[in-house]
């Protein structure tokens, strides 16, 4: 995998300023990398498109909305 230095890091355009987000990048192959924002040195985590989309999916869904505040 790339060094996190060598992607190109995004967020959702609905991250407000405080820095509580979550980044996305286009990994090595089929990967995509999640990273937390404040910490952009620190642990990322790979997930392949598939997965990605299976999250993203139910998350669009509502399955998760439970967990919110």
């Amino acid at each position: 995998m790339s060094k996190n230095s060598d992607m190109t890091w995004r967020k959702s355009s609905y991250s407000g300023a405080n820095g509580n987000c979550v980044e996305f990048a286009v990994a090595d192959g089929d990967l995509v990398a999640v990273r937390n924002s404040r910490f952009p040195d620190g642990a990322v985590l790979l997930f392949d498109r598939a997965a990605l989309g299976t999250f993203l999916a139910a998350a669009k869904d509502g399955e998760f909305d439970d967990l919110a505040v």
